[in-house]
């Protein structure tokens, strides 16, 4: 791995699973977007109508703040709703400044969190993991200087589960500790989660309830971290940014009867992901990158230019992507990522039917 103050002129950094779907017409099976199949579940919707009658009010974040600081055993100074993690991480870049003067962001990962940097004026380094280690991450990758880093846990697109005694490790006074934990809950007993340390310094956890309860329209998530920091990322949030709804939402799914169902669904999740990785297995010009403990995997296909782990690879990704997307399947392009090349592909896990109509379409993109 090394750190580069690369440009992101080659990753379009803005590009997300949901473009994969635009425009699409019917019958396209998604395995782009990393939502759970099948959310929200009815008791959900029905508590999500039920606060429609509250709509006249402006939204009171209290309740949901404290059923989340419940919910992670810490003090509900500690918490702080968002709409979305992404907004979480312009929250960040817009409240750190000027006091940050080394911003890296480990790759590859969810790129939002760079492109807010950016736009916000930073110059940020890239910490860029390689497939030959399995993406995985020693702490003394990350420069010495750096007093914001940034790492997604499970990581985004490579599945990658980091040790916690690892990332804590990166913690020292002085440096901001951002860890993406938005597929955490998926996640089977949520194991090398940092979300209730206050142990660590500087750390911040952002968390994201779309994936596990299918509420991306909805827009709902939050940051974990000390009192200071909170405070200084809702100062600078908009008036009411939460709707109330959303924020009905972050209380329900923090209900204990919420995290049984969450748990039971990891355990699914994961039992689909073997499935899925098993089928994958079939086909000698697919390598699945690191050991995958989200609900999504990381391939690359092997083609003509480049090998498996080669950081640009060969096209033959790009194209697999264009004919399965012909027979029925959208899947993410993995180009957009930086540490990534056109051989790359994510592919969202689904129920084993599904899966394994993907892999008879993939025998036939491979062909």
């Amino acid at each position: 791995m090394r750190a580069d103050p690369a440009p992101p002129a080659r990753h379009d950094l803005r590009h997300h699973g949901d473009a994969e779907l635009r425009d699409a017409g019917p019958g396209l099976t998604d395995l782009a977007v990393n939502v759970r199949a099948g959310t929200p579940p009815a008791w959900l919707k029905a508590r999500l109508a039920g606060s429609l009658d509250g709509l006249a009010a402006y939204p009171d974040g209290r309740a949901a703040r404290a059923a989340v600081a419940a919910r992670h055993g810490v003090p509900a100074a500690r918490v702080l709703l968002t709409a979305g993690a992404a907004e979480a991480f312009v929250l960040l870049a817009r409240a750190l400044r000027p006091a940050v003067r080394r911003a890296v962001v480990v790759h590859p990962q969810f790129t939002e969190p760079e492109a807010a940097l950016r736009d916000a004026g930073y110059a940020v380094d890239r910490v860029l993991l390689r497939a030959a280690d399995g993406f995985r991450l020693p702490p003394r990758a990350v420069p010495g200087d750096a007093d914001l880093v940034v790492v997604g846990n499970p990581t985004n697109p490579t599945s990658v589960l980091h040790p916690a005694a690892a990332l804590a490790a990166l913690a020292r006074p002085g440096r901001i500790l951002v860890v993406d934990e938005a597929f955490m809950d998926a996640v089977p007993g949520e194991r090398e989660s940092l979300a209730g340390r206050t142990d660590v310094p500087g750390l911040v956890v952002v968390r994201s309830l779309t994936k596990t309860w299918g509420l991306a329209g909805l827009r709902v998530g939050y940051v974990l971290g000390d009192p200071a920091t909170v405070a200084a990322l809702e100062r600078a949030q908009p008036l009411w940014p939460v709707s109330t709804p959303a924020l009905a939402a972050a209380e329900a799914v923090c209900a204990p009867r919420a995290l049984a169902e969450a748990a039971e669904a990891a355990a699914e999740v994961g039992a689909d992901r073997a499935y899925l990785l098993r089928r994958l297995g079939e086909f000698a010009e697919v390598t699945t990158a690191g050991t995958a403990e989200a609900p999504f995997v990381l391939i690359h296909v092997a083609g003509d230019a480049g090998g498996v782990g080669a950081a640009d690879g060969g096209g033959a990704g790009l194209v697999v992507r264009e004919r399965l997307r012909r027979l029925g399947f959208a899947v993410r392009r993995g180009d957009t990522f930086p540490g990534l090349g056109p051989g790359w592909l994510r592919l969202a896990v689904r129920d084993r039917r599904t899966t394994d109509r993907f892999a008879e379409a993939l025998a036939q993109a491979l062909g």
